[in-house]
């Protein structure tokens, strides 16, 4: 098969069609395409192909002039030359492609970090893509682990990103192709940027005693739903008043409600699923249009806290039936779930999900999560998803 494998190269100025006329060339004398990658960079066009001619209904001179005819009225600069040249053979093999996306502030040495670490694995990359530049960039490869462990160069991605300050998510490619349609949201420090319980507490005048109980239970060091119950109690005779005032004055999380609005917009179904109070998840329901929203009901009678919570406490466990119930309704599979949370609470719905984002989040959850993303990156969760910024812009047009 060797002598019939063949690479093709294509450079010139972009316009429409150019895909679909080149290969169309092909394709009338039955060659077969095995790999093809094509992109636009500034208005220059650029493709790469890997042919295979061993049925075809030509020869490797009349495919060649078929092109060469086709370049000059398309002006394109069209070079084929043999596999062999390069020294290679076509690997059957099966290969273990993941997708790494890189998010972070653009400057220079990103790409030479990620590559040399891989390098380092002896992982080769395959693909790089660069997907938005601007306040945020984002970048995505695909390369092949072959025999290594995916926890291993999760670890390592997590270390070199950390290094060079960007985030890292590592997914399998066989299961980030899959598209993902529904998405689960924690609340306090991930849609919103503080601990709702917190500031209660600080209002009640038992912030130092609650604040320290809520680290606890972020690094999982202590039972969640003790830990609830007992930083409830403290808040006991606060006023509604004051819940309400805590309430209007929730800030979003920087690029919280860009995210959800492209979310919406391609059609995701999005859920807030929070450890903290119906009484402040309702008003986002409200704000930001989640389809689903789950939470504690915090006890209020004669317009006072009385220290309890009505109903079954949501913590870890439930956040991971919540999901499965979700998917049962939506009728879908664990795979076609994102999760993204900050703490100890969430650690079962990130692992079971078919990509679990931990977010700003303590190392209890990093450790469980395919990989984590800062505070300032929170909207780069879509180009995880395989959203580009041309989707964004609602611009479908292209080569094709």
């Amino acid at each position: 098969m060797g002598n019939d494998l063949f690479v093709v190269t294509v450079l010139g100025k972009d316009r429409e069609g150019l895909v679909a006329e080149i290969t169309g060339e092909l394709a009338a004398v039955n060659v077969n395409i095995i790999d093809i990658e094509q992109s636009v960079i500034h208005g220059l066009f650029s493709m790469f192909m890997l042919i295979d001619i061993s049925k075809a209904t030509a020869d490797i001179d009349e495919i060649k002039a078929r092109l060469y005819k086709s370049s000059r009225g398309l002006d394109l600069n069209i070079n084929i030359t043999p596999l062999s040249e390069y020294g290679e053979e076509y690997d059957k093999s099966e290969k273990k492609i993941q997708r790494i996306t890189i998010l972070g502030k653009d400057k220079p040495g990103i790409v030479a970090g990620i590559s040399k670490a891989l390098f380092d694995l002896n992982i080769n990359i395959e693909r790089i893509k660069m997907i938005a530049r601007g306040d945020l960039l984002a970048m995505e490869m695909l390369a092949d682990s072959k025999g290594l462990p995916l926890d291993r160069l999760r670890k390592v991605m997590e270390k070199t990103g950390n290094e060079i300050g960007v985030d890292v998510i590592v997914q399998p490619e066989d299961i980030s192709r899959f598209r993902k349609r529904l998405v689960l949201f924690d609340m306090d420090g991930t849609i919103i940027d503080s601990e709702i319980i917190d500031e209660l507490a600080k209002a009640a005048g038992v912030g130092e005693r609650v604040s320290e109980l809520t680290a606890q239970g972020m690094r999982g060091e202590i039972d969640f739903k003790e830990s609830l119950k007992k930083r409830v109690a403290m808040l006991k005779g606060l006023s509604e008043n004051t819940l309400q005032r805590i309430r209007d004055e929730m800030r979003l999380t920087p690029g919280a409600e860009e995210l959800i609005n492209v979310l919406k917009s391609m059609g995701y179904k999005i859920a807030l699923i929070s450890g903290g109070f119906t009484y402040f998840t309702d008003a986002l329901k409200e704000r930001l249009g989640f389809d689903y929203v789950y939470a504690n009901d915090l006890v209020i009678k004669d317009g006072k806290v009385t220290g309890e919570i009505r109903g079954k406490i949501i913590d870890s466990e439930r956040k991971a039936e919540i999901m499965d119930e979700l998917a049962k309704r939506e009728n879908i599979s664990r795979e076609d779930i994102i999760a993204i949370g900050d703490g100890a609470n969430d650690q079962i719905m990130l692992k079971n999900a078919g990509l679990g984002i931990a977010f700003n989040a303590k190392d209890v959850l990093k450790k469980v999560a395919d990989g984590s993303i800062t505070k300032n990156n929170l909207k780069g969760l879509m180009y995880c998803l395989g959203i580009s910024e041309r989707d964004l812009k609602g611009d479908n047009s292209g080569s094709v």
